[in-house]
């Protein structure tokens, strides 16, 4: 409702703005002031008495558009009162309103909560750049990286994500019951209505949309959901992996005195913050999905199916708000167990058979990865079993020297590097 009016007022002062529009004078300061403080004053009382009409209209921007001639006529402003919802449809009014309630609870609240979160991933990685920890692929142990490294991966996703939606254009319309402007050139066909549209569109600070039907097309709005799916998808993804972590060990959770993990265990500290997470970003995606099928889809020049379904875009877009705060809540009571991540290494020297192959490669060996899977898979391989097949290996003295000093906590590539510099490239290139 309070959108609605504040697109209703800002539409009756560019009206009475406009120099050919001769039915509506020119407001004096003292009367601008009494139009724009029916917004200012908006309330729970206001919002009521629109209800009330409503209940008698059966019509939502119908009963805004009486609430304001109402209050216009009892501040004495009868002449102006006729002018309100001049020319428009009710999409006008709500094509406007939604695009301004999306984009202050994208950039207002959806962002800033986005933000924080990639924020303490960006902490969490740089203070675990170096930290060596036993990779998992297929759920087996696989080469080694740091746990840094691993956060930062979502670091890297999560930003990108933020690219595409804060790229975001907002489309909005104001041209009538058919997209024609039918009354408003029949009315003033000296007024160039498509430029006065656009103008005020863009006063709004939303993008002009120039053809429509009776109603703006939402496909922005099925970009935006679109994007937001991505990026929940990839805070899911994260919130499984935390999950996994915490189940392996690698991350001990922080025990409060007032809580209870179990009602019949009492030693379980649950990861209940990610595990909301995954449900509200799930149940987010879900509607998102639907909207993005559903809103561009409309027969002919209208049907009413959209309205519904507009409605419930807050919805999703406050599953996805919640799992963000979920997963900050999940983040700020984990620590990594170095104790846990060294253990995984100890011992693993099977995972050094790829780098082992791998410098008999360089050496034209027909059957490197052969040799070591014989050696290595499905078993665990000792120090002294495979320093013993190094040194018969037919390569550079140099080169054996440095696979026997080679340990699986070191074996990490460049994985502090990628690390570190993918928080630099995100900080240098934040989204926006």
């Amino acid at each position: 409702m309070k959108y609605r009016l504040r697109v209703e007022i800002a539409w009756l002062i560019a009206l009475s703005e406009h120099e050919a529009i001769s039915h509506l004078r020119p407001f004096a300061k003292s009367e601008r002031e009494i139009v724009e403080q029916l917004l200012s004053d908006f309330d729970d009382e206001a919002a009521g008495r629109i209800k009330a009409i409503e209940a008698e209209t059966k019509h939502d921007v119908k009963a805004v558009e009486y609430f304001i001639r109402e209050r216009l006529n009892r501040a004495g402003l009868h002449d102006a009162s006729a002018s309100a919802h001049f020319a428009c449809t009710s999409d006008d009014i709500n094509n406007l309103a939604y695009a301004l309630m999306f984009r202050d609870a994208v950039t207002t609240v959806w962002q800033p909560a986005a933000d924080a979160l990639v924020a303490q991933l960006e902490t969490f990685a740089r203070d675990s750049a170096a930290l060596p920890m036993l990779a998992r692929t297929h759920g087996q142990a696989a080469t080694p990286t740091t746990l840094g490294k691993e956060i930062a991966v979502f670091v890297y996703r999560l930003r990108r994500q933020l690219r595409a939606i804060e790229s975001q254009e907002y489309l909005g319309k104001f041209n009538g019951a058919v997209g024609a402007y039918n009354a408003h050139r029949f009315a003033y066909p000296e007024v160039d209505w498509r430029a006065f549209a656009r103008r005020f569109v863009e006063s709004l600070g939303l993008t002009f949309s120039p053809l429509t039907t009776q109603i703006e097309a939402h496909d922005y709005l099925a970009e935006l959901a679109h994007s937001l799916l991505r990026f929940n998808t990839v805070l899911l993804d994260l919130c499984q992996d935390m999950w996994s972590y915490i189940s392996l060990g690698v991350f001990r959770q922080a025990a409060r005195a007032d809580e209870v993990g179990s009602s019949t265990m009492p030693h379980k500290v649950n990861p209940i913050d990610f595990e909301n997470a995954e449900a509200n970003a799930g149940l987010s995606n879900s509607a998102f999905s639907h909207l993005a099928a559903k809103l561009p889809v409309s027969r002919l020049q209208r049907d009413l199916s959209d309205s519904s379904a507009m409605r419930n875009y807050g919805v999703a877009i406050a599953h996805s708000y919640l799992a963000l705060l979920s997963v900050q809540r999940g983040l700020r009571r984990i620590e990594a167990d170095r104790a846990v991540l060294a253990r995984e290494l100890e011992d693993r020297w099977e995972l050094l058979a790829e780098a082992a192959q791998t410098v008999l490669r360089k050496y034209h060996s027909p059957d490197a990865y052969e040799q070591l899977k014989a050696l290595t898979r499905g078993t665990s391989t000792t120090r002294e079993e495979l320093h013993a097949f190094i040194r018969e290996l037919a390569i550079s003295s140099e080169d054996k020297k440095r696979l026997l000093q080679l340990r699986p906590a070191s074996y990490i590539g460049y994985a502090e590097e990628l690390a570190l510099s993918a928080i630099e490239r995100s900080q240098k290139d934040p989204p926006g």
